[in-house]
């Protein structure tokens, strides 16, 4: 029954060869940050690291007390 169900889906896979991977991938990372951070204050402030996690940035500025400013 569960394959009569879906089984527009099941073809669609493969005519398209897409699949849901990449947002279970990222709903992990999610998770995972949501677990390690035992909640934030906002929504808005998981919404950011959430992307800053999946978003693969990659101009973002430097880490200002990890990298310190050279001196001339």
């Amino acid at each position: 029954a569960t394959i009569r169900d879906h089984l527009t889906g099941i073809l669609r896979h493969f005519d398209t060869g897409l699949s849901n991977g990449q947002v279970e991938a990222f709903n992990a990372q999610i998770q995972a940050a949501k677990a390690r951070a035992k909640g934030y204050r906002t929504d808005a402030n998981l919404i950011a690291i959430s992307y800053l996690l999946c978003a693969k940035l990659r101009h973002l500025p430097r880490h200002p007390w990890l990298h310190a400013p050279h001196q001339t």
